[in-house]
């Protein structure tokens, strides 16, 4: 914990000052805290008897520490935060409020999909909006676990993404433009802002008007050979699809590698964070790829980008002459 109330029954906030040693209670339960200001972690209350305080849990790591408070000093230079902000009507607290509506939570460590998708949807619920901030062991590295894929989040202009805190480095950083190969691996870009910036305008990057960017992936020429073994060693995802193809009246083992582009494709849910519908997307994303004529290698694009061509096109059958002009 970063505050507590103290004597006087005014909040104390770490990040801000130590104070001097007196009584502090917890401010979500009024239980007794003590001040722990040693040499291996950051300063920090805890309670002498947690059993009674249904708000916070404790378990807390340095880096966690450290991340609430290096985020807390950056953003409140800019905008208003408060550390650790109670929220009575969904008995949660915010690792960091931003102006009254956008909850900022560091998450270090691994927690239940089914308890991650309860605290977003009661934020949800009362009107919040939820960023989840992720510290280094839930990093996004080749592949998207379960959990990472209830982090994801969506826009057109940066499609699939999701954020990361790195404590060494002090930065805050967005993975964005997430898709995955046939071999479960993923592909996307990323950008940093360090705490030293303005990062609720960072945070606000998926959806501002922006240069489109997007980036090339060669094809995968031995994908058949994978796929072969997958199946020889009987891969429940790769049965799954030859049972889908055998009912189609087809068999992957006749395919060629042309048949299975785009090899790289938008993450498919469900998802924890997005509650927007992507049938659409996917659907132009599909029809886009199905008339690419060069299948050696793939240009990822945003989603706003598939939309754009659509329009595009639509325009140019009904005005030609304007469409060229």
């Amino acid at each position: 914990m970063l505050s507590a109330l103290d004597e006087k029954g005014c909040l104390v906030n770490l990040a801000v000052t130590i104070p001097e040693r007196q009584h502090f209670t917890c401010p979500a339960c009024g239980a007794e805290v003590r001040l722990k200001n040693g040499s291996v972690m950051r300063p920090h209350f805890a309670h002498i008897n947690l059993k009674d305080c249904q708000s916070f849990s404790e378990n807390e790591g340095p880096e966690h520490l450290g991340l609430k408070t290096e985020l807390y000093r950056s953003l409140s230079r800019n905008c208003k935060v408060r550390v650790e902000q109670s929220l009575p009507e969904i008995q949660q607290i915010a690792d960091l409020l931003v102006e009254d509506k956008l909850a900022l939570e560091v998450q270090c460590s691994r927690l239940s999909n089914q308890r991650l998708r309860e605290r977003t949807r009661d934020y949800h619920k009362q009107g919040y909006q939820v960023r989840w901030l992720l510290g280094r062991k839930l990093w996004l590295d080749k592949s998207l676990s379960d959990l990472q894929r209830d982090f994801l989040y969506f826009s057109d202009n940066m499609g699939f993404h999701l954020w990361e805190l790195d404590l060494d480095r002090q930065c805050l950083r967005l993975k964005y433009l997430i898709y995955e190969d046939w071999h479960g691996r993923v592909h996307y870009l990323a950008k940093e802002c360090h705490f030293t910036g303005d990062l609720l305008a960072f945070l606000r990057q998926p959806f501002v008007k922006q240069t489109m960017v997007s980036y090339r992936v060669a094809m995968d020429q031995q994908l058949l050979r994978y796929i072969q073994c997958q199946l020889y060693f009987q891969n429940p995802k790769w049965l799954k699809q030859q049972e889908a193809a055998y009912q189609r009246g087809d068999n992957l083992l006749t395919k060629s590698v042309e048949d299975f582009y785009p090899q790289l494709r938008p993450p498919q849910g469900p998802f924890c964070q997005i509650q927007q519908n992507l049938s659409s997307f996917y659907q132009r994303f599909e029809q886009f790829y199905n008339k690419v004529k060069d299948k050696k290698e793939q240009i990822l694009y945003p989603p706003a980008f598939y939309g754009k061509i659509k329009t595009l096109k639509y325009k140019e059958r009904k005005t030609p002459t304007s469409f060229k002009s």
